[in-house]
C-alpha cells in the first residue's frame, strides 16, 4: 500500500508562487461571495441548525429512509439498484450499458464517480465517457483529477484551458479569451450530447418521500445527458437521502449560497421517472460509509452537502492545492474522510490543519469539521501510525505544556534569546518548519502577560 504524503505534494504546488497565491485569491474570492450571500439571508443560522438536524435525523435512520427510496422509486418506473463498493458499482453500471448496447456516455459532474473510478473501467471495456461539466471536461483532456469538487479545474489558469483546447479540440493557439474557449467546448460537447446513448449524473438529494433525485448544476449538462438519450443512470451514495420533499427547501436555499455565493444554482432538476420511451436507473453505493454511522467522532462527516465551502476557506488548502491531498475530495473533509477510511495511508491529512475552525463556521450543515481532524491526530498517535519524529515532537510538547510554570520561563527566554541567535542556528536542516517560513517578530510580552495587566488596569 502507498502511503500518501501531503507535505511533500504541497511543496511541489507552493514552488510556484506566483500561481499560489492566484490560487488563494481565486478561493478567497469566492469564500467572500459566500459570506454576502449568507449574509443576505436573515434566517440563515437557523437553516444550518434545520439542515444539520434533518441530516443528523437522517443518518440515524438511513435503513427506514432508504427503503422507503426504494419503494417509491419504483412506484415511478425507476429500477434501484445497491452497491457495497466501487467495484460493484462499476459493474452494475457496466451491466446496464452493455443489455442496452451502449457505446457512448457522456456523464455530468459526479464526485462518487470518480470516488469508484467509473471513467477508467469503463474506458477499459471499450465504451467512450465523456465529462459534459466544463472544468471537468477540461481535467478528464489533461488526464487529471478534479482539484476541487465544486470549481474542478480551479488550479488552472485560462492560458491552461487554451493550451489545452488548442491540443483537444483545435482552437486558436494563444487566445485564452474565455468567451471563445468557452463557444469551443460548447460546440464539442452538443456533438457528444446528440450522440450518446446513455447518460450517466450524479445525485445532489433522493427524496425518501417522492422517490426521486435532484440534481444541482450551472451548465444544464444533467439535464441533457438525462434528457437526451434514452438511458438514464443516477449514481449515489447513501447519505444522499433527504426524508421529505419540504426538506429540500432547506438545502437548496444553503447549497448554492454555500457553494459559489449564488441564491440558487441555475438548473435544479428533479427526476422522477424515465423519459417516455427510456430507462432510469439509479445505483445507491455504500462504498464504506456504513462505518462512519457506527463511530461517535466522525458520523457527523456523513451529513455533508458537497459545497465546497471548508475549501474555499481553508488556509492550508488555498496554498496547497487539491491535488496535494491526493483523495478524491480534498480539503478539511476530504481530510477526515479519507482519515478515517484508511488512516494509514492518509496519515498526513489530519495534519494538514492550523485547527482554525474556520471550515466548521462556514460548513451549511454545521460538520464538526476542525474537531474531527484534531481526533484523527489523537486516534493516530494511539494507532502507532505516524512517524517516530513527530511523536517525540508532540510528547516534548505535551510534556513542556502540561508544566505552566516552565512553559513560561521558556517563553520568556525565547523571546530574549530568539531574536538575536544566528540565522544558520535557527534556519538548517533540522528545522522543517523553516524551510517555507520565516519567524514573526518576537512580541516583548506575552499573553498572559498582556492579560494580567488588563486585569489589573480593570480594578
Amino acid at each position: 500500500m502507498s502511503v500518501h504524503n501531503h507535505p511533500l505534494k504541497a511543496k511541489e504546488f507552493v514552488a510556484n508562487d506566483e500561481r499560489m497565491h492566484w490560487h488563494d485569491k481565486a478561493l478567497w474570492f469566492v469564500r467572500e461571495k459566500r459570506d454576502r450571500a449568507s449574509k443576505s439571508i436573515p434566517e440563515w443560522e437557523q437553516l444550518r441548525t434545520f439542515a444539520d438536524q434533518v441530516k443528523t435525523h437522517t443518518m440515524a435512520n438511513l435503513d427506514k429512509y432508504l427503503l422507503e427510496f426504494e419503494e417509491n422509486a419504483s412506484k415511478k418506473g425507476i429500477k434501484v439498484h445497491f452497491a457495497k463498493d466501487a467495484q460493484e458499482h462499476n459493474e452494475i453500471v457496466y451491466k446496464i450499458l452493455k443489455e442496452n448496447n451502449v457505446k457512448k456516455v457522456v456523464k455530468s459532474k459526479s464526485m462518487l464517480t470518480e470516488e469508484c473510478h467509473l471513467n477508467p473501467y469503463l474506458e477499459g471495456k471499450g465504451l467512450e465517457v465523456v465529462d459534459t461539466d466544463l472544468g471537468e471536461r477540461i481535467v478528464q483532456f489533461r488526464k487529471e483529477v478534479p482539484s476541487h469538487i465544486v470549481l474542478p479545474a480551479i488550479h488552472l489558469k485560462k492560458e491552461d484551458v487554451s493550451d489545452t483546447f488548442h491540443k483537444e479540440l483545435n482552437t486558436e493557439k494563444g487566445n485564452s479569451d474565455p468567451t471563445y474557449l468557452t463557444r469551443a467546448a460548447r460546440a464539442h460537447l452538443r456533438e457528444k450530447f446528440l450522440n450518446a446513448d446513455a447518460g450517466i449524473t450524479g445525485v445532489n438529494f433522493a427524496i425518501a418521500q417522492t422517490g426521486g433525485v435532484v440534481v444541482c448544476t450551472n451548465e444544464g449538462n444533467a439535464d441533457m445527458g438525462a434528457s437526451l438519450p434514452k438511458l438514464h443512470i443516477a449514481c449515489m451514495g447513501i447519505e444522499k437521502i433527504i426524508p421529505r420533499l419540504e426538506d429540500l427547501s432547506v438545502f437548496t436555499r444553503l447549497l448554492a449560497r454555500s457553494a459559489t455565493g449564488q441564491p440558487i444554482t441555475s438548473y435544479t432538476s428533479h427526476f422522477h421517472g424515465p423519459i417516455e420511451g427510456g430507462q432510469m436507473h439509479i445505483v445507491i453505493v455504500d462504498n464504506k460509509r456504513s462505518p462512519f454511522l457506527q463511530s461517535k467522532s466522525y458520523k457527523k462527516a456523513l451529513n455533508c452537502i458537497r459545497c465546497g465551502a471548508c475549501m474555499n476557506t481553508c488556509p492550508i488548502y488555498r496554498r496547497s492545492g487539491g491535488h496535494s491531498y491526493d483523495y478524491v475530495i480534498p480539503g478539511p473533509i476530504g481530510s477526515t474522510l479519507g482519515t478515517f477510511r484508511d488512516p494509514k495511508k492518509h496519515k498526513t491529512l489530519s495534519f494538514a490543519c492550523s485547527l482554525c475552525g474556520s471550515c466548521s463556521n462556514v460548513c451549511p450543515v454545521k460538520i464538526d469539521l476542525d474537531s474531527q481532524l484534531y481526533t484523527h491526530r489523537q486516534d493516530l498517535r494511539e494507532k502507532d501510525i505516524i512517524s517516530t519524529k513527530k511523536k517525540l515532537i508532540m510528547q516534548a510538547a505535551v510534556w513542556l505544556m502540561t508544566k505552566p510554570k516552565l512553559f513560561t520561563f521558556a517563553g520568556k527566554v525565547a523571546r530574549k534569546l530568539v531574536p538575536i541567535m544566528p540565522r544558520a542556528l535557527l534556519y538548517n536542516k533540522f528545522n522543517v518548519w523553516g524551510e517555507a517560513r520565516e519567524l514573526p517578530p518576537f512580541p516583548k510580552k506575552s499573553f498572559k502577560e498582556i492579560y494580567k495587566e488588563g486585569l489589573e488596569n480593570d480594578k
